[in-house]
């Protein structure tokens, strides 16, 4: 087990000793010191994108055309669902175009940030057994939950800051400037909320950011929902109102400018921190007040192996996204025929990205087959995350202490994964494609709908296996796989647009197969992609051969 040193013990001031938040100062100095690395690459890094974005922007409009050339496509359902609401959209601006396109992407990162942060300094410390060891000393019981809010606070002030003189920086205005880096603040701020109620729940902090991920994808999804209503005109726009990315996006930077939005969010983020507090007063120490199921006296023949284990340790979370994207293919599917009708006005370039004024259809089922990809991309780091904790929290040790291989060990949870990348594609496609058979009155393009979605499987497995790379070199680096997914996400949406070279976009995974019904797939990318997996998952396994215990 893992052992924590402080600096010098906490001590309670005088008069404050039993205090519910007694030692919260040196505990937030003491994350600060654990996150002296992370803080600066969460916020940096999402203030870059942003200013990467803008730069991008700026070098491709030349001239006011070409920012009417993309007026008819943002304002489309097409344009709602993956950007935002188009708030000035009538008479646009570049600050205007990056405020309502590219920043709910900023946003979502945000999102993550605030509930990773959370959860990192409570679930996970009293999982790992750290936690113990400092309610040993004069600490209040909710001086961790209250540490770890106000870090994440200061991490979205922090956000929001970069952004706004960022934005300002480069001559917008300052006070939309300003509101548009506090409404990437805030859904920070949110999310952080909803993280402080999910890590009371259950005991285990894959579950607990699990849980608050689906909220944060449910919020996304609310959002385009709504969005692409109110670009057609019909009704539900108001399913906008019920996402808190929505409530950021309201704020109209550059157009309306209204702070008024982020009271909402502010509001829901105190009340969910409240509610983590009082739900945290319910339960024990170490415990979530779901309790875990029991399992039965003796285990079934078949769990007698490393392999057997590591489905039983994904088999919940693979669920979880299988509903999932079965849910998202289902909603975004039903959507295409609206989708469709919006790019009628859209710019002659535009639909030529999505393959041509005949094949829009195809074009859309095509781009999203590279967005269930990258969704089931994050899936696989995930999975590898669930590696890291095994072995942090112990229970890894356990297992090689049996005749269990530490080859057979990693290797039987990359093939757990593997499996479950197709099977995870193929849900996804089938859910699209049902969606897009009731929207569109034709079920023609089914099958060539789940082949585009299954397709991308040797460019996921490839992702897995270089994340497994990682993990076993040097594990602390793990995260940097973020950085390849979230490329492949900017190239695979952004690339014509920003006019990213061609050699750049190549460096993709995703950037090889084809993405069909719209291209051909291309089965020599595809025997590629698998060969390169299964060597990088071979050296993986072989690098793995070392003592697990105190790997940093």
């Amino acid at each position: 087990m893992a052992t924590v040193t402080l600096d010098r013990p906490v001590v309670a001031a005088p008069g404050r000793v039993g205090g519910t938040v007694t030692g919260t100062g040196t505990l937030l100095r003491f994350m600060l010191r654990r996150d002296r690395i992370r803080l600066p690459a969460w916020t940096l890094g999402l203030a870059l994108l942003m200013g990467y974005f803008a730069t991008a922007l700026e070098t491709f409009v030349e001239s006011p055309e070409d920012l009417e050339g993309l007026t008819a496509f943002s304002g489309s359902p097409a344009g709602a669902l993956f950007g935002g609401p188009g708030f000035g959209f009538d008479a646009l601006t570049i600050e205007r175009f990056l405020a309502g396109q590219y920043g709910l992407y900023v946003a979502i990162g945000a999102g993550l940030m605030g509930l990773l942060t959370v959860v990192r300094h409570t679930r996970a410390e009293e999982r790992s057994g750290r936690a113990e060891l400092i309610r040993a000393n004069v600490v209040g019981r909710h001086a961790q939950l209250t540490a770890a809010l106000v870090l994440a606070a200061t991490m979205a002030a922090v956000v929001a800051i970069l952004i706004g003189g960022l934005m300002a920086s480069r001559g917008y205005d300052l006070g939309g400037s300003l509101l548009f880096g506090a409404s990437v603040g805030a859904v920070a701020l949110v999310f952080a909320g909803v993280a402080a109620v999910t890590v009371q729940l259950s005991e285990y902090p894959r579950a607990a950011s699990g849980a608050a991920g689906a909220l944060l994808g449910a919020a996304f999804v609310l959002r385009g929902l709504g969005d692409m209503a109110a670009a057609q005109g019909s009704g539900g726009a108001w399913l906008s109102w019920l996402s808190p990315i929505g409530w950021s996006q309201q704020t109209a930077p550059y157009v309306y400018d209204r702070w008024w939005p982020l009271a909402i969010s502010l509001a829901f983020a105190v009340t969910a921190a409240v509610g983590g507090y009082a739900l945290s007063a319910r339960r024990d120490f170490g415990a979530g007040l779901v309790p875990p199921r029991p399992g039965p006296a003796r285990a079934a023949a078949w769990l007698d192996g490393p392999l057997a284990l590591a489905f039983r340790l994904h088999r919940a979370s693979l669920i979880g996204w299988s509903v999932g994207l079965l849910a998202a293919g289902l909603a975004y599917g039903s959507f295409t025929q609206p989708l469709l009708d919006g790019f009628t006005d859209a710019p002659e370039d535009m639909v030529a990205i999505m393959g041509g004024a005949e094949n829009l259809l195809d074009g859309y089922l095509g781009t999203m087959g590279l967005t269930m990809a990258l969704a089931v991309g994050v899936y696989t780091v995930l999975a590898m995350q669930t590696l890291r904790a095994e072995e942090s929290e112990g229970r890894a040790e356990s297992v090689l202490a049996t005749a269990v291989s530490r080859s057979a060990w990693i290797g039987s949870h990359l093939a757990v994964t593997a499996v479950g990348v197709p099977w995870l594609l193929l849900v996804a496609g089938a859910g699209m494609g049902v969606g897009a058979a009731v929207s569109t009155g034709d079920a023609g393009s089914f099958g060539g709908l789940l082949l585009g979605h299954v397709a991308h499987t040797p460019a996921v497995w490839l992702l897995l296996a270089a994340a497994a790379v990682l993990y076993a070199v040097v594990p602390r680096a793990l995260p940097l796989i973020w950085v390849v997914l979230g490329y492949g996400l900017v190239v695979g949406y952004f690339a014509p647009i920003l006019e990213i070279p061609a050699g750049a976009v190549r460096l993709s995974p995703f950037a090889h197969v084809g993405e069909h019904p719209l291209e051909e797939v291309s089965v020599v990318a595809v025997m590629v992609l698998t060969v390169l997996a299964v060597v990088t998952a071979q050296v993986a396994r072989l690098a793995f051969r070392r003592d697990v215990v105190g790997r940093t």
